[in-house]
């Protein structure tokens, strides 16, 4: 059995209610998930049921209340530095340039600047946004702002990559875009891979395996999925391929009851 890129193991995370510090809340319960290396692993549920806060902790920038978290092995008890974060909101510096942006992680590293700006300059090149790193983010659409951010993760070469949602607020023609670009980029190294989605469309356009999570309070995984799609893959044709939709329609009869039972109880919260 080979080592797991990142491990969580019987992971069970507590929150203090906000309206009563005394009460608790499960946010995820008894959850484990396993990435192996060079695997792309999409993990899919309802609004609430937990998606980031596994995410979170396994960047190191959350400990869970209960259960183990390793790294190729290791124990992880601090942040996690084998891994590279890309948010779902824009994480770009509004004084930096794109170049600037992008080769900041390099510079914090103590890469040297003129070593760390060619890299930053060619990392922008592979982005499509060779010539544009001058532009300020606010100079920039959602799409070269995401492929902005995406280079900044990737130029640290991390052996994980944790991407939340990254690609929710684009149109939906920039987002397949996006998706390919990825998927492309990914391909050249096989990094592993942890996908936060709400949209089971893209989790197994892009995945190798699909995880669902239940509805909360309590999460924990109720499916997993080998999607078995051949790759390369071009996420916008692939839809139509009839394995695509015989895996759909396997997945979404687990998570449909999910959705409708969070959907619910935010009705019941408001």
């Amino acid at each position: 059995m080979t080592v797991a890129a990142l491990a969580l193991e019987n992971i069970t995370c507590t929150f203090a209610a906000r309206d009563n510090r005394a009460q608790r809340y499960t946010a995820v319960k008894d959850t484990t998930l396993r990435i192996e290396p060079g695997e792309f692993v999409s993990v899919v549920g309802p609004t609430g049921c937990g998606k980031s806060t596994l995410l979170n902790i396994g960047a190191g920038l959350l400990q869970p209340s209960a259960g183990t978290v390793s790294v190729f092995g290791e124990p992880l008890n601090a942040l996690n530095r084998r891994a590279g974060y890309m948010f779902q909101a824009d994480a770009l510096m509004p004084w930096r340039s794109a170049i600037d942006n992008v080769m900041a992680g390099l510079s914090f590293h103590g890469v040297p600047p003129a070593e760390a700006r060619a890299q930053a300059d060619e990392w922008l090149k592979r982005v499509g946004l060779g010539g544009f790193g001058d532009r300020y983010p606010h100079q920039l659409s959602g799409g070269m702002r995401k492929r902005v951010a995406m280079a900044q993760t990737l130029i640290l070469d991390p052996d994980i990559i944790l991407m939340d949602e990254p690609f929710s607020a684009l149109d939906i023609q920039t987002r397949q875009l996006m998706e390919n670009e990825l998927l492309e980029l990914w391909a050249a190294k096989r990094k592993a891979v942890l996908f936060i989605t709400h949209d089971l469309d893209e989790a197994i356009a892009m995945s190798d395996r699909v995880v669902v999570l239940s509805a909360g309070p309590g999460t924990h995984p109720i499916g997993e999925f080998r999607i078995d799609l051949p790759r390369p893959r071009d996420v916008a044709e692939i839809r139509a391929h009839p394995r695509f939709v015989e895996l759909h329609a396997q997945i979404w009869s687990v998570l449909r009851d999910e959705v409708l039972k969070g959907y619910r109880q935010q009705l019941t919260a408001v």
